[in-house]
Protein backbone atom coordinates (compact mmCIF):
# COMPACT_ATOMS: atom_id res chain seq x y z
CA UNK A 1 0.00 0.00 0.00
CA UNK A 2 1.30 3.44 -0.99
CA UNK A 3 0.53 6.41 1.27
CA UNK A 4 1.28 10.04 0.53
CA UNK A 5 1.71 12.12 3.68
CA UNK A 6 0.67 15.76 3.16
CA UNK A 7 1.92 18.10 5.88
CA UNK A 8 3.77 21.36 6.44
CA UNK A 9 7.45 22.02 6.93
CA UNK A 10 7.16 25.69 7.91
CA UNK A 11 10.07 25.43 10.33
CA UNK A 12 12.25 23.65 7.78
CA UNK A 13 11.46 20.20 9.07
CA UNK A 14 8.52 17.85 9.54
CA UNK A 15 7.06 17.55 13.04
CA UNK A 16 8.65 14.53 14.77
CA UNK A 17 5.30 12.98 15.71
CA UNK A 18 4.44 12.77 11.99
CA UNK A 19 7.72 11.19 10.89
CA UNK A 20 7.76 8.80 13.86
CA UNK A 21 4.25 7.64 13.01
CA UNK A 22 5.24 7.21 9.36
CA UNK A 23 8.38 5.29 10.30
CA UNK A 24 6.30 2.90 12.40
CA UNK A 25 3.92 2.37 9.48
CA UNK A 26 6.86 1.58 7.20
CA UNK A 27 7.90 -1.15 9.62
CA UNK A 28 4.43 -2.65 9.06
CA UNK A 29 5.01 -2.77 5.30
CA UNK A 30 3.43 0.53 4.23
CA UNK A 31 5.23 2.54 1.55
CA UNK A 32 5.43 6.21 2.54
CA UNK A 33 6.19 9.36 0.58
CA UNK A 34 5.81 13.01 1.59
CA UNK A 35 4.35 16.11 0.00
CA UNK A 36 5.49 19.12 2.00
CA UNK A 37 3.81 22.53 2.19
CA UNK A 38 6.15 25.45 2.81
CA UNK A 39 3.45 28.13 2.59
CA UNK A 40 1.18 29.54 5.29
CA UNK A 41 -2.52 30.35 5.41
CA UNK A 42 -5.31 29.14 3.15
CA UNK A 43 -4.04 30.93 0.03
CA UNK A 44 -0.50 29.73 0.69
CA UNK A 45 -1.74 26.14 0.73
CA UNK A 46 -3.89 26.78 -2.33
CA UNK A 47 -0.79 27.76 -4.31
CA UNK A 48 0.58 24.25 -3.77
CA UNK A 49 -2.32 22.53 -5.57
CA UNK A 50 -0.52 22.19 -8.91
CA UNK A 51 2.56 20.74 -7.24
CA UNK A 52 0.38 18.28 -5.34
CA UNK A 53 -1.31 17.13 -8.54
CA UNK A 54 2.09 16.54 -10.12
CA UNK A 55 3.16 14.55 -7.06
CA UNK A 56 0.01 12.41 -7.28
CA UNK A 57 0.62 11.69 -10.96
CA UNK A 58 4.22 10.68 -10.24
CA UNK A 59 3.74 8.66 -7.05
CA UNK A 60 0.21 7.30 -7.62
CA UNK A 61 -0.66 6.71 -3.95
CA UNK A 62 -3.55 4.56 -2.80
CA UNK A 63 -4.42 6.99 0.01
CA UNK A 64 -3.43 10.48 1.09
CA UNK A 65 -2.95 10.97 4.82
CA UNK A 66 -2.97 14.68 5.64
CA UNK A 67 -1.90 16.13 8.98
CA UNK A 68 -3.76 19.27 10.12
CA UNK A 69 -6.89 20.75 8.59
CA UNK A 70 -5.32 23.02 5.99
CA UNK A 71 -3.19 20.16 4.64
CA UNK A 72 -6.33 18.05 4.48
CA UNK A 73 -8.23 20.76 2.63
CA UNK A 74 -5.42 21.02 0.08
CA UNK A 75 -5.39 17.23 -0.34
CA UNK A 76 -9.15 17.24 -0.92
CA UNK A 77 -8.92 19.71 -3.80
CA UNK A 78 -8.63 16.57 -5.91
CA UNK A 79 -11.27 13.83 -5.71
CA UNK A 80 -9.52 10.79 -7.19
CA UNK A 81 -7.40 9.66 -4.23
CA UNK A 82 -9.19 9.18 -0.87
CA UNK A 83 -8.01 11.48 1.92
CA UNK A 84 -7.67 10.70 5.62
CA UNK A 85 -7.02 13.76 7.78
CA UNK A 86 -5.60 13.92 11.29
CA UNK A 87 -6.42 16.99 13.38
CA UNK A 88 -3.87 17.84 16.06
CA UNK A 89 -5.50 20.68 18.00
CA UNK A 90 -4.55 24.08 16.60
CA UNK A 91 -6.65 23.34 13.50
CA UNK A 92 -9.69 22.94 15.76
CA UNK A 93 -8.88 25.38 18.57
CA UNK A 94 -7.90 28.32 16.33
CA UNK A 95 -11.15 30.07 15.26
CA UNK A 96 -9.51 31.43 12.08
CA UNK A 97 -8.51 27.93 10.94
CA UNK A 98 -11.50 25.93 12.22
CA UNK A 99 -13.86 26.82 9.30
CA UNK A 100 -11.34 25.39 6.84
CA UNK A 101 -11.00 22.28 8.98
CA UNK A 102 -14.78 21.86 8.95
CA UNK A 103 -14.80 21.85 5.15
CA UNK A 104 -11.96 19.33 5.21
CA UNK A 105 -13.94 17.06 7.54
CA UNK A 106 -16.84 16.98 5.11
CA UNK A 107 -14.58 16.03 2.20
CA UNK A 108 -12.25 13.52 3.89
CA UNK A 109 -13.20 9.84 3.79
CA UNK A 110 -12.01 9.50 7.39
CA UNK A 111 -11.14 11.98 10.16
CA UNK A 112 -8.76 11.27 13.03
CA UNK A 113 -8.69 13.44 16.17
CA UNK A 114 -5.78 13.19 18.59
CA UNK A 115 -7.96 13.88 21.65
CA UNK A 116 -11.56 13.45 22.69
CA UNK A 117 -11.78 17.14 23.55
CA UNK A 118 -11.07 18.33 20.02
CA UNK A 119 -13.17 15.52 18.54
CA UNK A 120 -16.20 16.79 20.45
CA UNK A 121 -15.34 20.40 19.63
CA UNK A 122 -15.30 19.54 15.93
CA UNK A 123 -19.07 18.83 16.07
CA UNK A 124 -18.60 16.18 13.40
CA UNK A 125 -20.96 13.24 12.98
CA UNK A 126 -19.71 10.03 11.41
CA UNK A 127 -16.48 8.90 9.72
CA UNK A 128 -14.29 9.78 12.68
CA UNK A 129 -12.12 8.23 15.37
CA UNK A 130 -9.87 9.34 18.18
CA UNK A 131 -6.26 8.19 17.84
CA UNK A 132 -3.47 10.04 19.62
CA UNK A 133 0.02 10.22 18.17
CA UNK A 134 2.26 7.55 19.63
CA UNK A 135 5.42 7.84 21.71
CA UNK A 136 8.71 6.24 20.71
CA UNK A 137 9.22 4.35 23.95
CA UNK A 138 12.57 3.02 22.78
CA UNK A 139 13.91 6.58 22.68
CA UNK A 140 11.86 8.08 25.51
CA UNK A 141 12.67 5.86 28.47
CA UNK A 142 13.96 6.37 32.02
CA UNK A 143 17.70 6.86 32.39
CA UNK A 144 19.97 8.00 35.22
CA UNK A 145 19.47 11.69 36.09
CA UNK A 146 23.12 12.31 37.04
CA UNK A 147 24.37 10.86 33.76
CA UNK A 148 21.74 12.77 31.78
CA UNK A 149 22.89 16.04 33.35
CA UNK A 150 26.52 15.26 32.60
CA UNK A 151 25.59 14.56 29.00
CA UNK A 152 23.85 17.94 28.72
CA UNK A 153 26.38 19.88 30.83
CA UNK A 154 23.76 20.77 33.42
CA UNK A 155 24.62 21.59 37.03
CA UNK A 156 23.94 18.72 39.41
CA UNK A 157 22.70 20.93 42.28
CA UNK A 158 20.29 23.20 40.36
CA UNK A 159 16.58 22.50 40.21
CA UNK A 160 15.51 22.41 36.55
CA UNK A 161 12.03 22.87 35.09
CA UNK A 162 11.59 22.05 31.40
CA UNK A 163 9.10 24.26 29.57
CA UNK A 164 6.91 22.68 26.89
CA UNK A 165 8.23 24.63 23.90
CA UNK A 166 9.70 27.85 22.62
CA UNK A 167 9.32 30.96 24.77
CA UNK A 168 8.31 32.77 21.56
CA UNK A 169 5.34 30.50 20.89
CA UNK A 170 2.43 32.58 22.21
CA UNK A 171 0.10 29.57 22.51
CA UNK A 172 2.53 27.94 24.97
CA UNK A 173 2.06 30.88 27.40
CA UNK A 174 5.70 31.18 28.51
CA UNK A 175 5.01 34.34 30.51
CA UNK A 176 2.92 32.39 33.01
CA UNK A 177 5.62 29.72 33.37
CA UNK A 178 8.28 32.36 33.91
CA UNK A 179 6.20 34.15 36.54
CA UNK A 180 5.58 30.89 38.40
CA UNK A 181 9.25 29.84 38.39
CA UNK A 182 10.32 33.31 39.53
CA UNK A 183 8.52 32.59 42.82
CA UNK A 184 10.97 29.74 43.53
CA UNK A 185 14.65 29.89 44.51
CA UNK A 186 17.56 28.09 42.84
CA UNK A 187 15.31 27.01 39.97
CA UNK A 188 16.05 27.40 36.26
CA UNK A 189 13.41 27.24 33.54
CA UNK A 190 14.73 25.57 30.39
CA UNK A 191 13.27 26.37 26.97
CA UNK A 192 12.54 23.36 24.77
CA UNK A 193 13.81 24.72 21.48
CA UNK A 194 16.31 23.51 18.92
CA UNK A 195 17.16 20.18 20.55
CA UNK A 196 17.44 16.96 18.50
CA UNK A 197 15.15 14.18 19.63
CA UNK A 198 17.86 12.30 21.54
CA UNK A 199 18.60 15.40 23.61
CA UNK A 200 14.91 15.97 24.31
CA UNK A 201 14.78 12.49 25.83
CA UNK A 202 17.92 13.24 27.84
CA UNK A 203 16.41 16.52 29.07
CA UNK A 204 13.31 14.77 30.33
CA UNK A 205 15.52 12.52 32.41
CA UNK A 206 17.78 15.36 33.54
CA UNK A 207 15.18 17.83 34.80
CA UNK A 208 13.19 17.67 38.01
CA UNK A 209 9.82 18.42 36.44
CA UNK A 210 8.28 19.40 33.11
CA UNK A 211 5.80 22.27 32.89
CA UNK A 212 2.94 23.03 30.52
CA UNK A 213 1.03 26.32 30.75
CA UNK A 214 -0.48 26.42 27.24
CA UNK A 215 -3.68 28.23 26.36
CA UNK A 216 -4.71 25.32 24.13
CA UNK A 217 -3.46 21.87 23.08
CA UNK A 218 -4.71 18.72 21.45
CA UNK A 219 -2.89 15.69 22.84
CA UNK A 220 0.57 17.12 23.59
CA UNK A 221 3.47 14.82 22.78
CA UNK A 222 5.55 16.73 25.32
CA UNK A 223 3.48 15.34 28.20
CA UNK A 224 3.32 11.78 26.86
CA UNK A 225 7.07 11.71 26.20
CA UNK A 226 7.75 12.99 29.71
CA UNK A 227 5.52 10.24 31.05
CA UNK A 228 7.49 7.63 29.09
CA UNK A 229 10.60 8.91 30.90
CA UNK A 230 8.83 8.79 34.29
CA UNK A 231 9.36 12.54 34.64
CA UNK A 232 7.09 14.49 37.03
CA UNK A 233 4.61 16.79 35.28
CA UNK A 234 2.84 19.99 36.27
CA UNK A 235 0.28 21.19 33.75
CA UNK A 236 -2.71 23.44 33.44
CA UNK A 237 -5.95 21.61 32.43
CA UNK A 238 -5.37 21.70 28.69
CA UNK A 239 -6.01 19.18 25.92
CA UNK A 240 -6.20 15.60 27.15
CA UNK A 241 -3.55 16.11 29.85
CA UNK A 242 -5.96 15.77 32.84
CA UNK A 243 -7.16 12.45 31.45
CA UNK A 244 -3.68 11.11 30.62
CA UNK A 245 -1.97 11.94 33.93
CA UNK A 246 -4.96 11.25 36.20
CA UNK A 247 -4.02 9.51 39.47
CA UNK A 248 -0.30 9.30 38.61
CA UNK A 249 1.69 10.20 41.71
CA UNK A 250 4.09 13.04 40.96
CA UNK A 251 1.92 14.51 38.20
CA UNK A 252 -0.53 17.31 38.94
CA UNK A 253 -2.97 19.70 37.33
CA UNK A 254 -2.76 23.35 38.36
CA UNK A 255 -4.82 26.44 37.74
CA UNK A 256 -3.53 29.32 35.63
CA UNK A 257 -2.38 31.11 38.80
CA UNK A 258 1.43 31.49 39.15
CA UNK A 259 1.31 30.74 42.87
CA UNK A 260 -0.57 27.48 42.36
CA UNK A 261 1.86 26.37 39.66
CA UNK A 262 4.84 27.26 41.85
CA UNK A 263 3.31 25.32 44.73
CA UNK A 264 2.80 22.22 42.59
CA UNK A 265 6.38 22.44 41.31
CA UNK A 266 7.66 22.77 44.87
CA UNK A 267 5.77 19.62 45.84
CA UNK A 268 7.59 17.63 43.17
CA UNK A 269 10.92 18.98 44.43
CA UNK A 270 10.10 17.96 47.98
CA UNK A 271 9.04 14.48 46.87
CA UNK A 272 12.19 13.93 44.86
CA UNK A 273 10.61 10.89 43.22
CA UNK A 274 10.14 9.96 39.61
CA UNK A 275 6.70 8.83 38.46
CA UNK A 276 5.23 5.64 37.02
CA UNK A 277 3.97 7.44 33.94
CA UNK A 278 5.66 5.06 31.54
CA UNK A 279 3.38 2.24 32.62
CA UNK A 280 0.33 4.42 31.82
CA UNK A 281 1.67 4.97 28.29
CA UNK A 282 2.11 1.21 27.88
CA UNK A 283 -1.30 0.39 29.40
CA UNK A 284 -3.07 2.86 27.10
CA UNK A 285 -1.11 1.50 24.11
CA UNK A 286 0.20 4.93 23.23
CA UNK A 287 3.49 3.62 21.87
CA UNK A 288 4.23 4.24 18.18
CA UNK A 289 3.87 0.58 17.19
CA UNK A 290 0.39 0.22 18.70
CA UNK A 291 -0.77 3.50 17.17
CA UNK A 292 0.62 2.51 13.75
CA UNK A 293 -1.40 -0.70 13.84
CA UNK A 294 -4.58 1.29 14.48
CA UNK A 295 -3.77 3.67 11.62
CA UNK A 296 -3.04 0.76 9.29
CA UNK A 297 -6.43 -0.76 10.10
CA UNK A 298 -8.07 2.46 8.88
CA UNK A 299 -5.93 2.46 5.73
CA UNK A 300 -7.08 -1.09 5.00
CA UNK A 301 -10.74 -0.20 5.54
CA UNK A 302 -10.50 2.81 3.21
CA UNK A 303 -8.60 0.80 0.59
CA UNK A 304 -11.18 -1.98 0.72
CA UNK A 305 -13.98 0.51 0.06
CA UNK A 306 -11.99 2.10 -2.77
CA UNK A 307 -11.40 -1.22 -4.49
CA UNK A 308 -15.03 -2.26 -4.19
CA UNK A 309 -16.20 0.72 -6.23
Amino acid sequence: MKILIVCSDHSGKISPFITEQANSLELLGVEINYFLVDKKGFFGYLKKRKDLMNSLNDYKPDIIHAHYGLSGLLANLQRKVPVITTYHGSDINDPTVFPFSRICMMLSVYNIFVSEKIRLKSRLNGKQIRISCGVDIQLFKPTDKVQARKKLNLDQSTRYVLFSGSFQNSVKNAELAQRAVSLLTNVELLELKGYPREQVAALMNAVDVVLMTSFSEGSPQFVKEAMACNCPIVSVPVGDVPEIIKNIEGCSISTYEPGDIAGKIKQTFESGKRTDGRQRIIDLKLDTESIAKRILKIYNEVEEVRRSR
